[in-house]
């Protein structure tokens, strides 16, 4: 195999995309600072323990592993940063009141997480802590919505659900781990015959409880199907509450409901939503409510948040064009070098890009548009003008 044959599911990145990936990457912060959030930069890797803890069995088959050179203790590549934040918040930052983090970098995946997807993910998240009321969800999905079309990506869809629904109908069963991901499993992809074969000892109002869930999905109807069909408990009712507040908020985008979609981290604890945009298979952010993240770490804050993966996000935003750039001559020798090069630095720190023309190269600008040229006027001075 040639040495430069990359592993499957990686790849570099070429100048049009990592122009465009940057350019979006900025829109991504720019937009979360005009929130008022903060950027940290968590470590590429971390202790396992302290990486994984309390993030569930997915999040564990999805980080690569290795041993630390210095001390022997092993070592994680993050697969998913938000553990990261939550650990900043509980002993970092240690503020007793709002914190709102953003972050933006790579993570790894021992396998992709979708057919065609990268196991390199640039992953764009923001993070609020400290707050456990509905305003607080409001927010992140409010940021995401303006995050997506801050890079002109559209028409989305938000799908809303609630992690607490299917907890409450498996509660006090005595399930598995393994079982309850089997059943989420089948929950999400609606398979009614694989969740009746689940479900086959477990009590018969249970049973028609998770499958009258597969159902549930649609538009807003969906909340007042669900209240008819599913136990009157405390928490299935404020689950659906705090959907029906939610959706009432929502401006700019089509919504939808499926209240058996568990996919995606299993540290959600409350309503989560995603947002679908055409030209992506599955979500393009996930976000939601996830109170626990920060248990395991001593101090288990209110916390909600989403993420989504720039390099995708490049896939469907429109396309950006190129640089204005200004084209000036190269010299390297005669009496006007040190008035061209003057120029040249005045330009640039004006924040103007000027592409110097290699001799034999004249023509051979590829990722900026050069409308203009540095040139001698009929004074003798250098100017730009139009080309």
């Amino acid at each position: 195999m040639s040495a430069w044959v990359l592993p499957d599911h990686i790849a570099d990145v070429l100048p049009s995309e990592a122009r465009h990936i940057e350019e979006l990457r900025r829109e991504l912060l720019d937009t979360a600072r005009s929130y008022g959030y903060e950027l940290v930069m968590p470590p590429m890797l971390e202790h396992l323990e302290s990486l994984l803890t309390g993030t569930g069995e997915a999040l564990d088959l999805q980080t690569f592993k290795l041993v630390d050179q210095l001390s022997g203790r092993m070592l994680g590549l993050r697969a998913d940063t938000t553990p990261q934040v939550a650990r900043i918040d509980a002993h970092l930052l240690n503020r007793q009141g709002v914190a709102r983090l953003c972050y933006c970098g790579p993570v790894l995946h021992t396998r992709p997480d979708r057919p065609h997807a990268t196991r390199e993910p640039l992953q764009f998240g923001a993070e609020i802590y400290g707050h456990a009321g509905l305003e607080a969800d409001l927010e992140a999905l409010l940021l995401a919505l303006d995050c997506l079309k801050a890079t002109k990506v559209g028409p989305l869809t938000v799908d809303l659900a609630d992690a607490r629904i299917v907890r409450s109908l498996l509660s006090g069963l005595g399930l598995t781990p393994d079982r309850i991901a089997l059943l989420h499993a089948a929950l999400a992809a609606k398979d009614a015959t694989e969740l009746a074969s689940l479900t086959r000892d477990l009590p018969a109002a249970t049973q028609g409880h998770l499958q009258a869930l597969i159902g549930l999905y649609g538009d807003r109807q969906v909340l007042a199907e669900a209240a008819e069909a599913l136990p009157r408990t405390p928490v299935i009712q404020q689950s659906l509450e705090h959907l029906q507040w939610l959706a009432g908020h929502v401006e700019g985008a089509r919504l939808s409901f499926d209240l058996a979609d568990l996919r995606g981290y299993a540290y959600y604890s409350g309503a989560r939503f995603g947002i679908y945009t055409p030209g992506v298979s599955d979500a393009l952010v996930r976000g939601g409510r996830y109170d626990e993240v920060g248990a395991v770490f001593g101090r288990n804050r209110p916390a909600v948040g989403f993420s989504l993966d720039v390099r995708e996000l490049v896939g469907v935003a429109a396309k950006r064009p190129l640089k204005a750039a200004i084209r000036a001559p190269w010299l390297d020798a005669g009496p006007e070098v040190a008035d061209l090069r003057a120029a040249i630095a005045t330009l640039r720190r004006e924040g103007e890009t000027v592409v110097c023309m290699l001799p034999g190269h004249e023509s051979e600008v590829d990722e900026f548009h050069c409308d203009r040229e540095l040139a001698r006027d009929a004074a003798g001075r250098w100017a730009v003008r139009a080309l």
